[in-house]
């Protein structure tokens, strides 16, 4: 019987916490652990802030489908929308703790995952890279520019610079880089050196196809099996936050022809702002906040629904940004309307599912309203979509191939018995 490998996956957020980072790694730990031995490094549930109990456990242990999970403590922020002073704490301290339990459990640990942002996870990871542990940084998107983009950080702070060149010795100290998109890997190599090319992998965020499937008798002109005389319903699952313009959205609720209802599911920052400018507009009844909901039951708000909105601000920093609210659209076999450029816009014309609109009520109002009034089209693209997902955004061959890439690192690891981490290996 072949030996199992132990890999360990540091991540600032893990499920029972909603959103999409939370969902990759849970996905990605559930299929490694197949095959090998997998523990999760996660602080206790903090997101959104104030919907959880507060820790002062040093450590908890449990099991989830099949994968270890150690809730390591670290300070909880409490209010929404907290500021960086409240977040730093909440970063650094499970960074710190993440890193001491690698140290304590670096002879039984093959390999090591972090995924970033924030980026404070490459704190545990250069821990392990110091004990000659192969290393595998997932990037997910560029914090740090994000952070500036949006209005959080002075470009010229101290912290920014502080935080470039950190991330800068995290991504030339790493065995491998893996990012979620091809043009973020792009972006990398133009703002951290054209020598991280060759570590860099795609490993593409993806949907569970067994979850998110498109519900036997969904009525395509509605969205929904239950009741046909009920308006149909344009979703959103996910964040609400800064990234995603959803005002807009809201706001093409006012110029709709249809008589649709745009249905909110999730949390976050931006969440009581925009229910008092929904309200303020007098929308109540065209734009619903659900709240958080388990992800078992995201599909089911997916099936009800006769489209589904992923939008991303329309920026420069923001190209590669991919959402994983799309992915699952279109594996329930719902169309998606999308905003912003680049990743986002080419995958909702390759993918065959989905229309772009630009970040604008008016052009939001009319994508939506051509969609609305063909169900027809409506079920062309959400065929077309369920396939494509199908075959290139499987979560479980992801998994694969990361579990390939990280079999590769261990197997140079070991050969000789000495680190190979300042080599570049294919």
């Amino acid at each position: 019987m072949t030996e199992r490998n132990s890999y360990v996956l540091v991540s600032q957020r893990y499920p029972p916490e909603k959103g999409g980072n939370a969902s990759r790694i849970r996905d990605l730990a559930v299929n490694l652990a197949d095959d090998n031995r997998v523990t999760v490094l996660a602080p206790p549930t903090c997101y959104p802030p104030g919907n959880f109990d507060r820790s002062w456990e040093r450590a908890e242990t449990e099991r989830m489908d099949g994968v270890v999970v150690e809730r390591l403590w670290s300070w909880q922020p409490r209010v929404e929308n907290p500021g960086l002073l409240r977040r730093l704490p909440y970063y650094l301290l499970f960074a710190l703790h993440a890193a001491l339990w690698l140290v304590w459990h670096h002879r039984s640990t093959d390999a090591v995952v972090t995924s970033t942002p924030p980026v404070t996870t490459g704190i545990p990871g250069l821990a392990a890279a110091l004990l000659g542990t192969p290393w595998v940084v997932d990037v997910r998107d560029l914090w740090i520019d994000n952070s500036v983009a949006l209005g959080y950080v002075d470009a010229d702070s101290l912290l920014v610079r502080a935080s470039r060149w950190f991330q800068g010795l995290v991504l030339r100290t790493a065995d491998r880089i893996t990012v979620t998109t091809e043009s973020l890997g792009t972006a990398i190599t133009e703002k951290y050196g054209a020598q991280l090319g060759d570590r860099i992998r795609h490993v593409p965020n993806g949907v569970d196809t067994e979850l998110f499937t498109p519900r036997v008798g969904r009525d395509e002109t509605t969205g929904d099996d239950t009741d046909r005389s009920e308006p149909p319903v344009i979703v959103y699952t996910g964040n609400i936050g800064s990234a995603q313009p959803l005002e807009p959205c809201i706001r093409a609720m006012d110029e709709l022809s249809n008589d649709a209802v745009l249905r909110l599911v999730g949390d976050g920052d931006e969440r009581s702002r925009l229910e008092a400018l929904t309200e303020r507009l007098g929308l109540g009844d065209r734009v619903e906040f659900v709240g958080l909901v388990d992800r078992d039951a995201v599909p089911a708000h997916i099936n009800d629904a006769a489209v589904g909105l992923a939008p991303i601000k329309d920026s420069a920093e923001l190209a590669y940004a991919m959402p994983t609210k799309s992915y699952e659209y279109l594996a329930c076999g719902v169309p998606v309307v999308v905003t912003g450029r680049g990743e986002v816009e080419r995958f909702a014309e390759v993918s065959g599912g989905g229309r772009h609109a630009a970040v604008d009520p008016t052009a939001i109002a009319e994508t939506l309203d051509a969609m609305l009034d063909s169900a027809d089209r409506r079920e062309e693209l959400g065929a077309a979509g369920r396939e494509h997902v199908v075959d290139h955004y499987s979560r479980g061959t992801i998994a694969d191939e990361l579990d390939e890439l990280l079999t590769q690192l261990v197997s140079a690891d070991t050969s000789d018995g000495t680190p190979q981490r300042s080599v570049v290996r294919s």
